[in-house]
């Protein structure tokens, strides 16, 4: 079995406005914690990415805060203390400082964050 915490977590990712960490913990499968501050808003580093949104799934819960999802037309809110699944095609924006952890397929994160660090 694999474990990590948000401070053993290396981070692969830093801005003003997001701090992503992110570690393989099995399989296919990799956890990140990740901290927006209110406002952040993910659309602009998703350009290029099909249909200018994250293409990858994530299974997570949203610790502190609140963020919106935009998919598409629609968009829903996640609060803190919920468990979320989000499906390919979405993007994130903090309404609020917020903190979640994510679990992801490692190869469809991976080429998003070389995605977003490429833009950065």
């Amino acid at each position: 079995m694999t474990s990590t915490t948000r401070d053993e977590t290396p981070v692969a990712m830093q801005t003003d406005d997001a701090e992503l960490r992110k570690k393989e913990i099995g399989g296919d499968l990799t956890v990140a914690f990740i901290r927006l501050v209110k406002g952040a808003d993910m659309g602009p580093g998703l350009k290029g990415l099909p249909d200018d949104m994250c293409p990858c799934p994530h299974w997570g819960y949203v610790v502190k805060g609140r963020l919106k999802l935009r998919t598409g037309a629609d968009s829903e809110v996640y609060e803190e203390g919920q468990a979320f699944y989000w499906a390919p095609g979405h993007v994130p924006e903090a309404l609020e400082d917020c903190d979640f952890v994510d679990f992801s397929p490692t190869k469809d994160f991976d080429q998003v964050i070389s995605h977003l660090t490429s833009q950065a």
